[in-house]
């Protein structure tokens, strides 16, 4: 394993798939179990390209690179701070050749990438609007919430240059966006294919939904059974539990 320097306001945590770590801040925004469900509703084909926008610590394309046959991931990160822990987590799992990061603003994505360049677009994005909800006064957190710096169209739109017809779109979100999420994706010609409602129990309604969608696809979406996140307080379901466990990476 390569040797990089964790900083003192860091720490190593460990992804509990194939050995790979992860280096975060603890006082900025963290990963949470948002990015772990994403990595596992996500599908690619042995050697597709795949781009993972506001990848943050870069935890998707790690996960990613241990769960899937990926020919090669990249991720784009607008936070210069959180781009260089990325990077020096890929450095860290010996991944280099494997995974890039790139610091770029999503806005910008037409000139840092080619036209229908990759097979498969990952996005955990702010799911607030710049009204929704308290910010925190720690800006990279407030970057990684709430839609200061880019938009939900912002993120759709790129997805649909960067992939050829009937590559594949995935993202995690707030059902309350659903309407404006599937109204943005018709406006790009991503047809919503998939989509399963995360709950975090049984009687609760839903949290979070994961959508899968394919740029120029017909029209027709499975609704896959809801993903329920405990079965009692602070015990995971089984699913979850499945999830989680080192198994899960082949």
């Amino acid at each position: 394993m390569s040797s990089y320097q964790i900083h003192e306001d860091e720490r190593l945590d460990d992804l509990q798939c194939k050995g790979y770590q992860l280096i975060q801040k603890p006082q900025g925004f963290c990963f949470g179990i948002d990015a772990v469900l994403l990595s596992d509703f996500v599908k690619i084909k042995p050697g597709q390209k795949v781009l993972d926008l506001c990848t943050g610590s870069g935890v998707i394309p790690i996960l990613l690179a241990a769960k899937t046959s990926a020919g090669h991931l990249t991720g784009l990160e607008l936070q210069e701070e959180y781009a260089d822990m990325a990077s020096r987590s890929v450095g860290y799992n010996s991944l280099e050749d494997k995974i890039d990061i790139i610091c770029g603003d999503v806005k910008n994505g037409r000139e840092l990438f080619k036209h229908a360049s990759y097979q498969v677009v990952t996005v955990n994005p702010p799911y607030m609007t710049d009204n929704h909800g308290l910010k925190n006064i720690y800006e990279p957190k407030t970057i990684a919430r709430h839609e200061v710096a880019l938009s939900l169209e912002d993120v759709i739109s790129l997805a649909s240059y960067v992939l050829p017809e009937s590559g594949n779109f995935f993202m995690i979100h707030k059902p309350f966006r659903l309407a404006e999420i599937f109204d943005v994706m018709h406006k790009y010609h991503i047809e919503p294919k998939r989509m399963r409602l995360i709950h975090p129990y049984v009687d609760k309604e839903p949290t979070m939904v994961m959508i899968q969608g394919t740029k120029g696809g017909r029209s027709r979406i499975t609704i896959e059974a809801p993903l329920i996140v405990y079965k009692e307080p602070k015990v995971y379901s089984e699913e979850i539990d499945r999830i989680y466990k080192k198994t899960a990476c082949i």
